[in-house]
């Protein structure tokens, strides 16, 4: 297949407004303006919006405070991705790669910085002994699952998400290519979840927390409408999976926080969800 672009010799970013996210994307990293950010009164603070990467945390967040461990108490700011607040100087020391969900736990001194979400999953899961097996062979099928979903993902993000919802100019090569990774990614979770309740085996784990924002909202339409596109009522199990972990009381408050409408923008007491959260308490 002929194209009419010919790539340069040597690449220069110009700015364009050819996708949703244009005005935010540049080729450089570090933080664009002073900016410090809030702290508050719990040993973690969390600094995040409920993109899928986001709530990713606050399930943990709040299944961790479900199961009892009082010291997962936390409080969640809102970064406002598309406004630019990722590129602070304040949470650019926190996470230098400019991308939420960034944490700092405050419970030790020196406070620990972490960012990227696999990496804060596995912190909070190791940190109170929760949500990671401790067998040896149950604990490799959650980090081999837990880092398929870090490296899988962004075929689905930035590639498929990017060229069918988000570009405005929609072009048949990129989409092709990456609907046919999606469909691959989606029929080996199918496969998998065939033969596993959860991802990584019979216990619900961070594997599954990592996994079911990007992939269970997929299936169900609320990531970038594309369920009849990818025929998602073929993947059964999926479907089975998304809707046994949308169940969860932990999971449900997860995602209402760092919302920009209809949720909570920040999150500082369980007393929060008042109002917010209809559904009784387990």
């Amino acid at each position: 297949m002929s194209s009419a672009y010919v790539p340069p010799k040597v690449w220069r970013w110009e700015p364009k407004e050819d996708n949703k996210f244009a005005n935010i994307n540049r080729p450089t990293a570090g933080a664009r303006f002073d900016q410090q950010l809030p702290v508050g009164q719990h040993p973690l603070q969390l600094y995040s919006l409920a993109t899928p990467n986001g709530q990713k945390v606050t399930i943990l967040l709040e299944e961790l405070l479900a199961a009892g461990h009082a010291g997962a108490e936390y409080d969640a700011w809102l970064i406002d991705i598309g406004e630019g607040a990722q590129f602070g100087s304040g949470f650019v020391a926190i996470n230098p790669n400019s991308k939420i969900p960034a944490l700092l736990d405050r419970s030790v001194q020196p406070a620990i910085p972490v960012f990227e979400s696999g990496a804060i999953l596995l912190h909070l899961a190791e940190k109170f002994g929760a949500f990671i097996p401790t067998a040896p062979a149950a604990r490799a099928a959650c980090l081999s699952w837990l880092f398929w979903q870090m490296g899988a993902t962004p075929y689905l993000g930035g590639g498929f998400g990017h060229f069918y919802a988000y570009a405005n100019d929609k072009q048949q090569y990129p989409i092709d290519r990456f609907t046919m990774e999606v469909k691959r990614q989606l029929d080996l979770l199918d496969r998998q979840l065939a033969e596993h309740e959860y991802v990584a085996g019979s216990d619900y784990s961070i594997a599954d927390m990592a996994i079911w924002p990007w992939y269970g909202a997929l299936v169900v339409g609320e990531a970038y409408n594309a369920a009849e596109f990818l025929e998602a009522a073929t993947y059964k199990n999926v479907l089975r999976w998304q809707q046994q972990i949308a169940a969860r009381p932990a999971v449900q408050r997860g995602r209402l926080v760092n919302r920009r409408n209809g949720g909570l923008r920040e999150r500082h007491a369980a007393s929060d969800f008042d109002g917010v959260w209809p559904k009784a308490a387990p």
